[in-house]
């Protein structure tokens, strides 16, 4: 009876531990730009990329570019460059890199670092006392990262 216990314990562990490989924000290794190693140790899923760039709770990429190949998604932006033929721009690794923080290769750039934790401005804690003063999560995970870099790698002309 114990033997079962521990060995089922073990198997939820297994299942909802993370992945041993996936690399934490603070730990991301940038080159020029880019990051060369996959967040998650492995590929993404591009149907699971076009949702997180289709979704306002999300990453909502279209609220800023034109995508073409998303033709149904509403109100697209036109404030970032085009997302269309993007792959023969940028290899996988400077996609990462401009999905995980964009800063890193365009200084003055407004798109948001969608895998960061720490380096924030926040003004309004001291006027307002309402910005978070703790850790903030990234506002995409790891693998959402890499399943958006999946579609984006997609796209060519």
């Amino acid at each position: 009876m114990i033997r079962q216990f521990w060995l089922a314990t073990a198997a939820v562990l297994c299942i909802t531990a993370p992945a041993s490989s996936e690399t934490a924000p603070t730990a991301v290794a940038f080159d020029d730009g880019a990051i060369e190693a996959s967040l998650t140790g492995g590929p993404g899923d591009a149907a699971a990329g076009k949702k997180v760039m289709t979704t306002a709770s999300l990453g909502n990429c279209v609220a800023c570019h034109q995508i073409g190949t998303i033709p149904e998604a509403d109100f697209q932006g036109d404030i970032a460059p085009p997302l269309d033929g993007v792959a023969d721009r940028y290899s996988e690794a400077q996609l990462r890199g401009l999905v995980a923080n964009a800063k890193m290769t365009f200084e003055g750039s407004f798109m948001p670092a969608f895998y960061k934790t720490e380096g924030f401005i926040r003004p309004g804690a001291a006027y307002s006392g309402k910005a978070p003063t703790e850790a903030l999560p990234p506002i995409l995970t790891a693998q959402q990262v890499e399943d958006v870099v999946a579609y984006l790698i997609t796209m060519t002309e």
